[in-house]
């Protein structure tokens, strides 16, 4: 066997490879520069995918903006002698104690845009108004979403109508915020109205989640049903502004009684919204909760054990246990317990409603339990508490009866409930219903995603030059990148 050679520590040895040199970090004001150059591009071209991409963008820079960022991105891309320059640097505080960021290597190429572009003025505006709101001087944010939804009046272009729909949500989120939304439901009404006749689709749909919201807020269900009724198609432009529009549309449908619509709509909200969207995800779940109970259903435990659901869905996990053993005690005893929270939630209206569902859940499973049972021993059962609780009782059995709730007869004169024996199930249409609605909800989702599909125009005609597929390529890339700081920001 060969031995072992012995390696010579004198002997000198190859030097290992430096470590490459971190790239140095750009700062926020390089970074806006190179979003108004995107949103220059977009405009000489007329691609609203790249304005599209510039907010995508800003909303990732949104956490570390400054006011001296904001104020030298201003210089940058407005004329000192404009309006808008002199209207937004005068918003914006004159002291910052945090300093601006400054590049550790200046950039190879220095970026420059064109000056008087409507775009990058509507752009500014966006950006002081989302950085005011941020600091939390909503006086100055007022002023700033009025001066830009007034020069928002005298524009007709399709390349603003992105940025255009972010500033009617921050808009109406500041006046949220102070809690003063009744003030400008008259404008929101006139700028809708201005959308619809400037065909501008995407504000549209903002503008009426806006307005619908304005609505809810005042419980003005009546008004709310009305406007949807009466405004245009709903396109589904936007995956955040379709989700909105479902919830609001299955709030108004469980006012109106009209609980399945509700369900369906609530629902699919919640699964249309993404993971990151947990608090509008939460309000969903809540909702729809409710909805299934008013239609007799139980929800799995699964809804209530969602990731990081499981502790604001605790009243109601508590609410569907009380109705799902038809204890009537149980039922008031959660409801006083978490009525602030239903309060909050502004569900209490529709927990009053469940009464009637605890009652007639106790009922069935008294009829199921027993073949035959006095009228007062069901009284007793369910803690009926009136004056004549036999009396009440045989109405409740009556109308449960009537309803088809359970399959009993009432013997009057003996004062007895007689429950009929319970047939094969397999042998009614109830499975095949169920197989219906399972095969439906598969059909619908499919069509759905056929039509969330989405290409460039003109795809299919030319051909696809090695540039424009590496920029098609970083532009997905970054689309991935900051979808859930979008979503975030959204909901």
């Amino acid at each position: 066997m060969p031995e072992d050679v012995k390696m010579n520590d004198s002997e000198p040895q190859p030097a290992a490879p430096a470590p490459a040199a971190a790239a140095p970090a750009l700062s926020t004001v390089h970074h806006l520069k190179e979003i108004a150059s995107v949103i220059e591009a977009g405009s000489l071209s007329k691609e609203v995918r790249r304005i599209s991409r510039a907010v995508r963008l800003t909303v990732a820079l949104r956490r570390r903006l400054g006011a001296r960022d904001v104020s030298a991105f201003l210089d940058f891309a407005l004329p000192a002698s404009s309006e808008a320059y002199a209207r937004l640097t005068a918003l914006l505080p004159k002291e910052d104690d945090t300093e601006m960021e400054v590049d550790a290597a200046a950039p190879a190429t220095q970026i420059s845009i064109k000056h008087g572009l409507p775009e990058i003025e509507i752009y500014c505006y966006m950006l002081v108004l989302i950085f005011l709101i941020d600091q939390k001087k909503y006086d100055e944010a007022k002023a700033c979403a009025a001066a830009s939804i007034a020069r928002l009046r005298s524009l007709n272009r399709r390349t603003v109508d992105v940025l255009a729909s972010r500033l009617y949500f921050y808009y109406s989120y500041v006046y949220e915020l102070t809690n003063s939304l009744a003030e400008i439901r008259g404008n929101l009404l006139a700028l809708h109205r201005m959308a619809t006749l400037h065909r501008d689709e995407l504000g549209q749909e903002t503008l009426l989640n806006l307005l619908l919201r304005n609505y809810l807020h005042y419980n003005l269900y009546d008004q709310a049903e009305k406007l949807r009724s009466k405004a245009p198609r709903f396109e589904a432009h936007s995956n955040q502004q379709f989700c909105r529009y479902l919830f609001y549309l299955g709030k108004i449908r469980t006012i109106q009684l009209e609980y399945t619509d509700a369900k369906e709509s609530l629902l699919q909200a919640a699964r249309k919204a993404p993971t990151t969207a947990r608090g509008f995800r939460i309000q969903c779940n809540k909702w729809a909760i409710i909805v299934r109970l008013l239609l007799g259903e139980i929800p799995e435990r699964t809804v209530f054990m969602q990731k990081g659901m499981k502790k604001a869905l605790t009243p109601y996990f508590e609410l569907t246990n009380a109705v799902r053993v038809g204890d009537l005690e149980l039922f008031r005893a959660v409801a006083d317990k978490f009525a602030s929270t239903f309060s909050a939630d502004r569900t209490r209206n529709l927990i009053v409603r469940l009464r009637h569902n605890v009652i007639r859940t106790g009922l069935r499973n008294i009829s199921i339990s027993y073949s035959r049972i006095s009228l007062a021993d069901i009284a007793k059962k369910l803690r009926l508490d009136s004056e004549n609780p036999v009396a009440d009782a045989e109405s409740i059995v009556a109308k449960a009866i009537r309803d088809g709730a359970i399959d009993a007869t009432i013997d009057h004169a003996n004062g007895w409930m007689v429950s009929k024996e319970t047939g094969d199930v397999y042998s009614t249409n109830e499975p095949q219903i169920a197989f219906n609605s399972r095969i439906a909800f598969c059909l619908n989702m499919h069509n759905e995603a056929v039509k969330a599909m989405r290409f460039p125009p003109n795809s299919h005609k030319e051909k696809e030059s090695a540039e424009k597929r590496r920029e098609r390529l970083q532009q997905e890339e970054e689309l991935a990148k900051h979808m859930a700081e979008e979503d975030d920001d959204d909901f």
